[in-house]
């Protein structure tokens, strides 16, 4: 009996080594796996760029945060940086073995949820520095527009891929683009004009890359222009009306008047011997200290400016930055930035199927454009106004948004099929939905461009 046995279990083991199953579920399993799109290592450039960020990140923070520093807690701002720092680490690690398939079903979860907060936040929000753009849990301030930029990048993945045609998006395609942003917008506008500027910048963009033809970007820009006006308008009355109630006779009493007064103050400009006041605190110490950064810098945490800089460890973190480093280290910082946006673009290029390459574009515009108004800010280019430098200024929200936007693209570089593998992008086919089997345009331009 024993010997018989014995027998048995070698004749298995020799169906194993021969290639045959040993039973049914080892052929399924192996069929699955015959009849999956073969997966990559997330790519390490984009890796690469997310860790220096975050080093970059870590020296800073702690260096323009001595307004926060107390002689009993030295370490404290940069702990609880830390802390935000390693979630969001988590949550790169965690999507990036996420299918990006999973994403577009989580769009418009994300969006409605979006939309709950950006209400909620309208007329019962938490007042930060002069605006109504915060919700307070249990002492964690949540920023909804932050999230709500994200939500933004997903939807118009979603629509866009699904609504492909052989020239471009079909016009449902096309109004429902418009409308998702102008309802975002809607909600948005009375917590900050900067952050609906870069929704809309961010959905042109996306438009332009989906491969909109221009008349029809044209179009959209109308209706963005009329929209914008009618809310401007709205706005304004709404203002005028709760100054009125509230018996604020002051130049700033609403946020529209801060906007305009700001834009003024922008186009005079700002001079050596002008009297520093509230109003120009920020863009004067911004100067002085990108000017004591000269060409290489004081070093990290050498800074003069950073205990006199209002919100130097977030809003103007930049300008501590070149203090810092100097020139040259602003220089390679924006580098960085634009390196990712550029190999975003390199890997969508190469992408078989339309969603995941609008996904990692628009997560790579989010960052990018994102990083270039803050520098924009802080350099005087742009009116003053506060936006995070992505992955290295203090704030919980937009850490966390922003790493889940580069664990998105890290799994669009694993799991999306490239460029040239007709057996692959076949059974990619296979594998995802109906409305997500367009083909990528920006493939078919890169294509054209290499011929």
């Amino acid at each position: 009996m024993t010997q018989q046995k014995n027998d048995e279990s070698q004749i298995i083991v020799n169906q194993t080594i021969d290639g045959q199953p040993a039973d049914k579920s080892s052929a399924t399993s192996k069929s699955k796996l015959a009849d999956a799109p073969q997966t990559r290592r997330p790519d390490p450039y984009i890796w690469g760029i997310y860790i220096s960020l975050l080093i970059v990140s870590v020296i800073e923070l702690f260096s323009a945060s001595s307004t926060e520093i107390r002689g009993d807690d030295v370490y404290g701002p940069l702990i609880r940086h830390g802390i935000f720092l390693a979630l969001g680490f988590g949550i790169v690690i965690v999507f990036q073995n996420i299918h990006y398939k999973y994403f577009k079903n989580l769009a418009w979860v994300a969006g409605i949820i979006t939309l709950a907060l950006l209400v909620y936040t309208m007329f019962a929000g938490a007042n930060i520095n002069g605006a109504q753009r915060a919700i307070i849990v249990g002492g964690i301030t949540i920023q909804p527009p932050e999230i709500a930029k994200l939500s933004i990048v997903l939807l118009l993945s979603a629509i866009m891929s699904k609504h492909q045609i052989s020239r471009g998006m079909d016009n449902k395609g096309i109004f429902l683009c418009a409308l998702v942003v102008l309802l975002f917008c809607a909600f948005l506008i009375k917590n900050g004009m900067t952050n609906t500027i870069l929704i809309f910048g961010i959905s042109l963009a996306m438009f332009l890359i989906g491969g909109m033809q221009l008349r029809k970007v044209l179009l959209i820009l109308m209706i963005f222009g009329v929209a914008g006006a009618t809310m401007y308008g709205i706005k304004t009355l709404t203002d005028e009306v709760e100054d009125e109630e509230t018996e604020i006779v002051q130049e700033s009493g609403s946020r529209m008047s801060t906007w305009t007064n700001r834009i003024q103050r922008h186009f005079e400009g700002v001079h050596p011997d002008d009297t520093i006041d509230d109003y120009n605190r920020q863009a004067m110490y911004s100067c002085f200290a990108q000017a004591n950064g000269w060409v290489i810098g004081r070093g990290p945490g050498n800074s003069e400016e950073r205990a006199r800089l209002p919100l130097a460890f977030s809003d103007y973190i930049y300008a501590i930055i070149i203090e810092d480093t100097g020139f040259v280290g602003g220089f390679l910082l924006l580098a960085l930035y634009l390196f990712l946006i550029a190999r975003a673009g390199r890997i969508a290029s190469n992408c078989s199927r339309a969603f995941p390459a609008f996904l990692i574009m628009g997560c790579a515009i989010l960052i990018v454009f994102q990083a270039l108004v803050h520098m924009a800010i802080t350099t005087g280019v742009f009116p003053v106004s506060g936006q995070p430098l992505p992955l290295i200024s203090k704030g919980g929200t937009s850490v966390l948004v922003m790493s889940a936007a580069i664990g998105m693209m890290l799994s669009v570089s694993r799991y999306a099929v490239q460029n040239g593998n007709k057996k692959d992008v076949k059974l990619e086919l296979n594998e995802l939905p109906e409305d997500m089997q367009a083909a990528n345009p920006t493939q078919l331009t890169y294509n054209d461009i290499k011929k």
